[in-house]
């Protein structure tokens, strides 16, 4: 038996909603630590 058309829009609605391409982010420290290794690698600065 299919889901009904209620059903599969709000799954879709909350798919694009809760959307992360690139993973979740566990904190914002190791992210500010990954953008300082990447702009010490970089030749043109």
């Amino acid at each position: 038996m299919t889901t009904s058309k209620r059903r599969r829009e709000s799954n879709w609605k909350s798919r694009k909603q809760n959307q992360h391409p690139h993973g979740k982010i566990s904190s914002l420290h190791k992210l500010s630590g990954a953008a300082d290794t990447d702009s010490k690698d970089d030749p043109s600065t």
